[in-house]
């Protein structure tokens, strides 16, 4: 897949005093001239200068262009030359256009510092765009133009449909802020009962036993009363499953349960969480809870943030109300649940699926009708789901969701790209 190569331009020289001029650029492999850095295609079509920097010819005029960025955000240093050798820099009239993907163009002056012009402003990441030049020497007036991309790929509708490459447009969006804690999933205590015999005797039937469900004033257990040798019958207080069984016929029972039954159609989280979150907790905070051994999540909210800290732990404990009529949950499951604990609305976001690593930057790929092109973000706050861009793109970019990595694969190939 290739990049478009041919573009008519319409050169109109800025501040010096030139008159517009039509150009038609053969084609030119995508290539960068930074000063101190190797950016070349693996064959040069165009020559270089003493400072490693695109060489331009007018007759006997020349132009080296470079991007300089040792230590410094990129920016031109551009020098002159006639038969070869340098020219004062104050006797040359210079501008840049810069036009990007998408039509936006960037304007440069210049000034005269030491033994070159200096651009007035940085070039900003991506360095991809269609370069017009417009100079005035000794009262003549000369133009070039080329082309110097990277991080861009055209692809067909079709391919990127086959490739299930899929596109958002860039704006605002909801960023939350979160905790994320482990637990395990306990029996609702208000829905469960501890069932014990109401004086001391022998244990002389168990009518129900574990894993049974029990309906709220239904005969569990008989006992014999070891004062009255009189047998009476032990009810369940609420409906639900007998998930603990601690005694047999024939024992002595007393103030230790015998058995214990849970309503398991209502579960709870259980979590643990650190005093510098708890403290950023409020009752009815949305909650999402995730089984640490599987797929299975729920959504809820905070019911009850404990006034007291564990002792050994130092940690705080907090309980989230779950719906389990499926019995997806079971008591004594490890989970991992995520608190949020509050949004921030932001003007400018991305979806976190579509960051890919481009050279040493954060980056995502915009779509210009068939062409993609690579951006440069600054980014800030996230969450699962988006993250803030700072800079590095406009609001309304329509970029890539979905399957980044393919943009990215065909760009590497195609050797749109330099290093830094």
């Amino acid at each position: 897949m290739k990049n478009k190569n041919f573009i008519t331009f319409a050169i109109a020289a800025v501040g010096i005093g030139l008159g517009a001029l039509i150009m038609f650029v053969r084609p030119l492999d995508s290539d960068h001239d930074h000063e101190g850095h190797d950016h070349g295609a693996e064959e040069e079509e165009f020559a270089r200068g003493p400072h490693n920097g695109r060489l331009l010819r007018d007759g006997d005029l020349a132009l080296e262009m470079t991007i300089f960025e040792d230590g410094v955000p990129p920016e031109f240093r551009v020098y002159a030359y006639r038969s070869d050798k340098p020219i004062e820099p104050a006797k040359v009239a210079l501008a840049v256009d810069l036009v990007r993907l998408g039509g936006v163009t960037d304007k440069f002056t210049f000034k005269v510092e030491g033994d070159y012009l200096r651009g007035q402003g940085t070039v900003v990441e991506p360095h991809s765009f269609d370069v017009k030049i417009g100079a005035r020497i000794d009262n003549k007036v000369h133009n070039w133009a080329y082309q110097s991309y990277e991080g861009r790929v055209e692809i067909a509708p079709e391919a990127a449909a086959a490739g299930g490459i899929k596109i958002e447009t860039a704006g605002p969006a909801s960023i939350r802020s979160s905790a994320v804690v482990t637990g395990r999933i306990i029996v609702d205590p208000s829905r469960s009962a501890q069932i014990t015999a109401r004086f001391p005797g022998v244990l002389r039937e168990l009518r129900k036993s574990l894993g049974e469900a029990v309906a709220k004033g239904e005969v569990i257990a008989m006992v014999e009363s070891n004062d009255s040798l009189q047998v009476y019958a032990i009810k369940s207080p609420v409906d639900g499953i007998i998930y603990s069984q601690n005694a047999r016929v024939g024992e002595i029972v007393g103030s230790m349960p015998i058995v214990e039954v849970g309503d398991m159609r209502r579960v709870v989280a259980e979590l643990q969480v650190f005093p510098q979150d708890a403290a950023k907790l409020k009752v009815g905070q949305p909650v999402r809870v995730s089984a640490i051994d599987g797929d299975m999540s729920s959504d809820s909210w905070l019911s009850m943030i404990s006034p007291t800290t564990e002792v050994g732990s130092q940690s705080v404990p907090v309980r989230v109300v779950l719906d389990n009529t499926n019995n997806a949950w079971r008591p004594g499951m490890l989970i991992e649940a995520d608190i949020t604990i509050g949004t921030t609305e932001v003007p400018l976001a991305v979806s976190t699926n579509a960051l890919q690593r481009f050279r040493d930057f954060d980056v995502v790929f915009a779509k210009v009708g068939d062409t993609y092109e690579v951006r440069m973000l600054e980014l800030g706050a996230k969450d699962n789901d988006f993250i803030e861009v700072i800079g590095g793109l406009v609001p309304g970019t329509v970029y890539v969701t979905d399957n980044s990595f393919l943009i990215k694969a065909d760009i590497e190939k195609s050797g749109a790209s330099h290093d830094h």
